[in-house]
């Protein structure tokens, strides 16, 4: 399957990307955003692997996956077998209203 990360994503990892650089350094950054864009590369070929993220079961809404990445979580969708992702965060943030209104604002 194709991997395709929407325009929120991809502002997602450079947000990671720039607040592990002023936080952590170059080195730290690049290994996590390399275990990450590893994670995502391996969703090509086993895109059915994740678990449906709780705060959107909680809402009845059962079409998305998520997988982790140490402290990060990746909200993702199987459509026309492509793997659409949503999400790229942190997982101590609010992520019930962060997924509510990221796919608001996809929804076509």
């Amino acid at each position: 399957m194709d991997v395709f990360l929407t325009a929120a994503a991809v502002r997602d990892l450079e947000e990671i990307d720039a607040y592990l650089l002023w936080r952590d350094g170059p080195e730290a950054a690049e290994q996590v955003l390399g275990a990450i864009e590893a994670r995502l590369a391996s969703l090509a070929s086993q895109p059915a692997r994740g678990h449906a993220p709780p705060e959107l079961l909680a809402l009845g809404i059962r079409e998305f996956l998520e997988i982790r990445v140490g402290a990060y979580r990746l909200i993702y969708q199987l459509r026309d077998a492509v793997v659409y992702v949503h999400v790229v965060a942190h997982g101590r943030r609010d992520m019930q209203r962060l997924l509510l209104r990221r796919l608001m604002e996809e929804a076509p």
